[in-house]
């Protein structure tokens, strides 16, 4: 197989029904994707929610996996889109060591220079928190371990909106709707 993998991210769309989660994941595992984030929220729609899942994984296979999510019972909806097709945001948290943030103003300035906020001040440590890109939340990382001054940092999984006026599954809601 000489294509190359690309990343992909996965909106799917179900009512909150415990092991859904599960059913999903399994897809993934069966088809030997590695899941790269994963985030699950309400929607913009009463009682349904949303799963934000990125894959890198080939053309062939990004479709099978949303078609054989789209035929869970508990799934209204699953699309698959690459980044320019979506709003992506996630958030990377940063705690520095605050003696070492004290003695080098430097690190001050990196901080307001990636346009990240300093949500929290003790003795002990710093948090600075970014939201963004992933490549911009991955820069301010490597800026601050550069200092040497990281305690633990973490980034949330990504979410994503299309670029769309509404849910792209409010419109199948209504056509499933009306068909009834």
């Amino acid at each position: 197989m000489n294509e190359e993998r690309n990343f992909y991210t996965l909106l799917v769309y179900s009512e909150n029904i415990a092991g859904i989660l599960n059913q999903i994941t399994a897809v993934f595992t069966r088809r030997q994707v590695n899941i790269e984030s994963l985030n699950v929220s309400a929607s913009s729609i009463p009682g349904v929610h949303k799963y934000t899942i990125t894959a890198w994984c080939y053309d062939d296979q990004v479709v099978k996996i949303t078609n054989q999510i789209e035929k869970k019972i508990d799934v209204i909806k699953a699309t698959y889109f690459t980044d320019e097709e979506l709003f992506i945001r996630e958030t990377g948290l940063y705690k520095l060591s605050t003696s070492i943030v004290m003695q080098n103003p430097d690190i001050s300035k990196t901080i307001r220079h990636h346009d990240a906020q300093i949500t929290e001040v003790n003795p002990t440590y710093i948090i600075a928190m970014k939201s963004g890109k992933t490549e911009d939340i991955l820069s301010l990382y490597k800026a601050l371990d550069a200092y040497g001054c990281v305690l633990q940092y973490t980034r949330s999984g990504r979410i994503a909106v299309t670029r769309s006026t509404q849910e792209q599954v409010s419109e199948f809601l209504e056509q499933r709707e009306k068909a009834r």
